[in-house]
């Protein structure tokens, strides 16, 4: 069997699941999260989402370092729960994260270009493909070079944003929240904003050293975007108040804008470009890497467990990615992008953390990792079935077919190995 190449480092593997995680929380999902809990349970949802992420980080990189290959969740799942536990995780994964994907294409495009944004989705998915087939030596570097941008312009929103006189502490907790319920909603939402984390263990087969890099480079990805994060939503909200916010449809220009500089939303708008490039950029990169584990495993066609021999990527199952997701741009809709994302990626993280349950102790962690995988467990099932109901229905509808199709296609195989 071909084998992907071994060349990510920490640093690497840090700017990847940074540049993944950056660009939708910031540009897509606070004004509808604000929407569902006001100002000060934006705040508390961004906490309550950010600290399930962290659990879930926490089994992703103990089962990550025990299986270092691609497939993620998939693989483990697989491994620790039996085939139709890891198929459910890799179908939700693959499922989830191509709507994901066209939501991000389509956030470019309105940003670029809102008159033609389908087009601009479409050619930008075409771009990105096209790096990733060149190899995750180049991936990564574009990352870098994409990170390095939108961190110069998020730092620009948040210093213009606090010590302009449009600043002020009291909107934070002005009118809007709708109690428990909505803080979940908005979890959920949210949730959507720190998943790029997977694509660190998901890229598992490629970093060097896995079992030191991938728990090391977890955390790190996922605290620093926490971080940024929690900044920008006081800054939104202080500036906007979260009336004004949950109405927005870019909420980073708003920001500029209502402070006096108009003159620097064009800079926003191009820096929120940039950033939801990189996301999908290792978006696209991860979902191919999960259907590559699938095909091996015979449970996506065997076609696209191909690897090129010079770039060393599987360039069949991102070329049906990228050729499915342009298809989606062009009928799809951003916010129901997001809801039936998060739902289905928050049942694969339920996976996630079901699994690493199931490992033994750790005697060199000091971490309780079998609780935080417990809380992790609870949250995830929480927070989905927390989200809007159309895009719950909509999310584990998809679960329950793929369910479907695996069983009747196992039912189907052992009758042919029986004969």
């Amino acid at each position: 069997m071909e084998r992907l190449a071994r060349r990510l480092g920490v640093t690497d593997a840090v700017v990847i699941g940074v540049g993944a995680m950056l660009g939708a929380g910031v540009f897509v999902v606070f004004a509808p999260a604000a929407a569902a809990a006001g100002g000060t349970g934006l705040l508390i949802a961004l906490t309550l989402a950010g600290f399930v992420a962290f659990c879930n980080a926490t089994s992703s990189a103990r089962l990550a370092a025990r299986y270092p290959e691609s497939g993620g969740t998939y693989v483990y799942g697989r491994e620790q729960l039996g085939p139709l536990a890891g198929f459910l995780a890799g179908w939700g994964f693959a499922v989830g994260k191509t709507a994901s994907c066209a939501a991000m294409a389509l956030t470019i495009g309105a940003y670029l270009w809102p008159g033609q944004a389908r087009l601009v989705a479409v050619l930008t998915v075409a771009a990105v493909t096209a790096v990733n087939l060149r190899g995750v030596g180049r991936t990564a570097l574009a990352t870098k070079a994409l990170v390095g941008v939108v961190l110069g312009v998020l730092t620009l929103v948040a210093v213009v944003g606090l010590t302009s006189g449009g600043f002020a502490l009291d909107r934070i907790g002005g009118p809007g929240g709708v109690g428990a319920h909505g803080v979940l909603t908005a979890a959920g939402l949210l949730f959507f904003a720190f998943a790029g984390y997977a694509r660190i263990a998901t890229l598992g087969e490629e970093v060097r050293d896995p079992r030191r890099t991938i728990p090391r480079a977890v955390p790190l990805a996922l605290g620093v975007v926490l971080a940024i994060y929690l900044v920008l939503a006081v800054v939104t909200l202080g500036v906007l108040g979260p009336d004004r916010l949950a109405a927005s449809a870019a909420p980073l220009a708003d920001v500029v804008t209502a402070v006096g500089l108009p003159g620097l939303a064009w800079v926003v708008r191009v820096g929120a470009a940039v950033a939801v490039t990189g996301v999908l950029l290792s978006l696209l990169a991860g979902v191919g890497r999960t259907l590559l584990a699938m095909a091996r495993r015979r449970d996506m066609p065997f076609a696209l467990a191909a690897v090129h021999r010079v770039h060393q990527v599987p360039y069949r199952a991102e070329l049906m990615v990228a050729m499915v997701v342009a298809a989606v741009v062009l009928v799809g809709d951003v916010r129901e992008a997001i809801g039936f994302s998060s739902c289905t990626v928050l049942v694969y993280y339920a996976i996630t953390n079901a699994s690493a349950l199931t490992l033994g102790r750790d005697p060199g962690r000091r971490l309780p990792v079998r609780l935080f995988a417990a809380l992790g467990l609870v949250g995830c099932v929480t927070l989905a079935v927390s989200l809007p109901p159309a895009s719950v229905l909509a999310g584990f509808g998809v679960l329950a077919v793929g369910a479907g199709w695996y069983l009747l296609r196992r039912r189907y195989l052992d009758r042919a190995e029986r004969r």
